[in-house]
């Protein structure tokens, strides 16, 4: 179990002052279209209502097909468009803007470029999330907008890029999947004729259905006999057919599309008829938003052969999805959170605990070193370092996970452990996190960061090389700390005086007879990256009671 000092300090980490009536805005940078909402969040309920709804078809997923690479025109198009959000936010007064990347953006090999290419030119940090937390998030927005009775539903939600498909109830996530098909991945790879060819068309089928049986079969194996969840649907593509086909049918548009219903045989209807048409007859369409025509087949096709995986007969439409998820994690993450959602707000410390159980660390030793690494974090605070709250979560997880390549070999553990970390997974951060996480882990031990390591290249920002260069000094010295992990010291005590530019630790043993011989040598060996990080000179000081 976690050392209560550091599981309850942890729980507060990120909680701040409760305002009223907070303005926020959500960016997702998707496959086909750029969304923002802008909302009005009350944090006495808790809950947001919608003040602005924003959106771009700028079609980020249309790659060179031989490079893979973001197209320059299609980079401009997309940094117009943020642009024209920004203003939008601020005219709302919105206090913050949160942005995410989904998987055009992950799979580009110049994506890390053109986010660092926003951040220089209009000052918006776009967060790059993997197609797991994509889906968490999802399922977060969807978990505000619909009830789920205490039961558990399906979620699927057809991107440009890529499928995710949940499962879920009230409480938690119980699968989360990310598959690499979408509406506008398979228009652009598998149509090529209009209207669609009889034989492309077949393939689209196969190939739509093989790519998903795994997700599917991931999904399935968690559901518990005698239940029998329903399917929700979120994104463009469903809107849009639950749209065409609520005109249709009624011959009107309901004053909402939250809750509306259709079936797997009204949705084969629409595929067959879909199929017969050409783009500017699908565009024709009463309801069919403009652009959507050039996907929607491919679309249909995902949604047929995920209902028809799953077995489901009929699926609800949800108008909430990543966009709302992003925002009740930034409300989870910032405390604004009690109620029935309260569990999701410790995912990030759950699925670091999950992954430090699975690489077999020993846990009261990593939690004795994550005290020391935020002790030291606070104690420096405002005076050799000004980094705050999200910071001192990464160096709790780095500190939880820093011994993880042991798990594969001791030999260069260190470098295991940034391989681990950085492919783990992990649930609640951004892939940014991850990478830094990753870093201060990989760098607890031998050489200090450097310009050459490919894995210190890979941070997004000058801030983010700061904050590993910074921490994983911090890090090196809570290690030390605990050499013998037996935990040999009680607590550390920091006296900092500027005028010498001295840093003093002032070092309690456990046990009074202990002259923790071993602790100090380590400190003296590893103090030279910490000095040089902070221009200090580092005196440690054991103190007798």
């Amino acid at each position: 179990m976690l050392n209560l000092v550091s599981s309850a300090d942890w729980e507060t980490m990120t909680v701040q002052p409760v305002k009223q009536h907070r303005i926020i805005a959500a960016i997702d940078l998707g496959t086909n279209s750029l969304h923002m909402v802008v909302v009005k969040i009350d944090p006495a309920l808790p809950a947001f209502s919608m003040i602005a709804r924003e959106k771009e078809t700028v079609r980020l997923g249309d790659r060179n097909l031989t490079t893979g690479e973001l197209k320059p025109e299609i980079i401009e198009r997309a940094i117009a468009a943020l642009r024209r959000f920004q203003e939008v936010a601020k005219t709302l007064d919105a206090e913050t803007i949160v942005a995410v990347a989904t998987s055009a953006v992950r799979e580009a090999p110049n994506g890390k470029d053109f986010l660092q290419k926003v951040e220089s030119e209009l000052g918006l940090c776009v967060d790059l999330i993997s197609g797991q937390e994509e889906a968490r998030r999802i399922y977060l927005g969807v978990l505000s907008g619909m009830e789920f009775h205490n039961q558990p539903h399906l979620i699927v939600d057809i991107g440009g890029g890529s499928t995710e498909i949940i499962l879920g109830d009230s409480h938690q996530p119980r699968s989360l999947t990310s598959t690499k098909v979408g509406a506008v991945r398979l228009t652009g790879e598998l149509i090529n004729t209009d209207p669609i060819s009889n034989s492309e068309f077949q393939y689209l089928q196969a190939y739509a259905r093989g790519m998903l049986e795994r997700s599917v079969d991931e999904v399935l194996a968690n559901i518990e006999f005698g239940e029998s969840p329903r399917l929700v649907g979120t994104s463009g593509t469903i809107e849009t057919l639950a749209l065409i086909h609520a005109r249709e049918k009624s011959g009107a548009v309901p004053s909402t599309l939250n809750g509306y219903q259709f079936s797997l045989k009204d949705l084969r209807e629409w595929v067959n008829r879909l199929r017969k048409l050409n783009n500017s007859e699908r565009a024709a369409i009463p309801g069919m938003p403009e652009k959507r025509s050039e996907v929607i087949l491919a679309g249909a096709v995902i949604l047929q052969e995920t209902m028809i995986l799953l077995g489901v007969d009929s699926v609800t439409l949800c108008e909430r999805s990543l966009r709302e998820g992003v925002i009740v994690d930034w409300m989870l993450t910032h405390g604004l959170i009690e109620d029935r959602l309260r569990y999701q707000s410790s995912i990030r410390q759950r699925s670091v605990l999950k992954q430090a159980n699975k690489y077999h660390i020993n846990l009261e030793y990593s939690d004795r070193v994550a005290v020391f690494a935020l002790s030291l974090f606070d104690q420096t605070q405002g005076t050799l370092h000004h980094w705050g709250a999200d910071e001192r979560q990464m160096l709790w997880a780095a500190a939880i996970l820093h011994n993880c390549g042991h798990y594969i070999n001791h030999s260069a553990h260190h470098k295991h452990s940034y391989y681990l970390i950085r492919n783990g997974e992990l649930l609640g951060y951004t892939e940014t996190e991850i990478e830094v996480i990753a870093n201060l882990a990989r760098y607890h031990r031998k050489s200090p960061p450097k310009k050459k390591h490919e894995n210190y290249k890979n941070l997004l920002s000058k801030k983010h090389r700061q904050v590993v260069s910074q921490l994983s000094a911090i890090l090196r010295l809570a290690v030390a700390l605990d050499r013998r992990q037996i935990g040999a010291i009680a607590r550390v005590q920091c006296d900092y005086y500027q005028q010498f530019q001295q840093f003093n630790l002032l070092i309690y043993p456990s046990q009074p007879d202990d002259d923790c011989a071993l602790e100090l040598w380590s400190l003296d060996y590893k103090k030279g990256i910490f000095e040089a990080e902070y221009g200090v000179k580092l005196v440690a000081i054991l103190e007798k009671s």
